[in-house]
């Protein structure tokens, strides 16, 4: 799946995921929930998860968004990261990243869970 959003794309193929961008993208937010993890923590829980999605500048392919989820594959699914660079905020990427995540992949029907202690933007999620 590959959505154009102006001047980005999102897309859920895991092998273009970069893990140096992941981890760049969360140290630059300094985001409260990776702070405990380490590369190889971060890459096992990318390489396990079941699905992915990334957000890509058009123009060089460089990402700049990032989601994760967990799910039993059948009906739960959890919104583990969800992150969106400074320098590519406002532009709607987070709505799309968890669009994409939930409303154009195989798990559209799931209950979602999403844990937080602050909220950026507009995101919502909603039980079917």
């Amino acid at each position: 799946m590959r959505i154009r959003h102006n001047d980005y794309e999102v897309d859920d193929d895991p092998g273009r995921v970069d893990q140096d961008a992941v981890v760049s993208l969360l140290a630059a937010t300094d985001a409260y929930w990776e702070r405990w993890r380490s590369p190889a923590d971060l890459q096992a829980q990318i390489d396990t998860a079941w699905r992915v999605v990334g957000a890509y500048k058009r123009t060089d392919g460089s990402m700049v968004g990032f989601a994760r989820a967990v799910s039993d594959g059948v009906a739960v699914a959890y919104l583990a990261d969800v992150i969106v660079a400074p320098g590519a905020r406002s532009a709607g990427l987070g709505i799309r990243l968890v669009d994409a995540m939930i409303e154009q992949g195989p798990g559209r029907g799931f209950r979602w869970m999403l844990h937080t202690k602050d909220a950026h933007g507009r995101v919502c999620c909603r039980n079917r």
